[in-house]
């Protein structure tokens, strides 16, 4: 079994601050690139953060400077630290990982997390 685990999502007020983590299965061998992506109601998903095997990173140009992904390759970990959270980033966040292999030197071109939930309010 290939698995996603985030955590870290909750209630912040605006302004607040929150790290979500994204743990990869002990049944993945190893795996390339990771990334968090979000989707709100009647949106379509969008990409937020990437980070390479190498710790090249990209960010969608909105939250740019508030955001940060980090990745531990040891432990098969994300992170995605959030800072000055505004009214329009409340969503669902999933973890991303591509370029996944499995114990069984099985290849998957993507593997999912099943999502956290980050709601801004007052």
């Amino acid at each position: 079994q290939v698995q996603l685990v985030e955590s870290g999502g909750g209630l912040v007020q605006p302004g607040g601050s929150l790290r979500l983590s994204c743990v990869a299965s002990d049944s993945i061998l190893g795996l390339n690139a990771m990334g968090w992506s979000r989707q709100a109601p009647g949106k379509e998903r969008e990409l937020v953060a990437r980070i390479s095997s190498g710790g090249s990173t990209n960010y969608a140009d909105s939250v740019k400077g508030r955001f940060t992904i980090s990745r531990d390759n040891a432990k098969n970990t994300v992170y995605l630290q959030m800072n000055s959270l505004k009214p329009e980033d409340p969503a669902v966040y999933y973890c991303n990982a591509g370029g996944v292999l499995d114990r069984a030197y099985r290849m998957y071109a993507e593997v999912w997390g099943q999502g956290t939930l980050v709601t801004v309010s007052s």
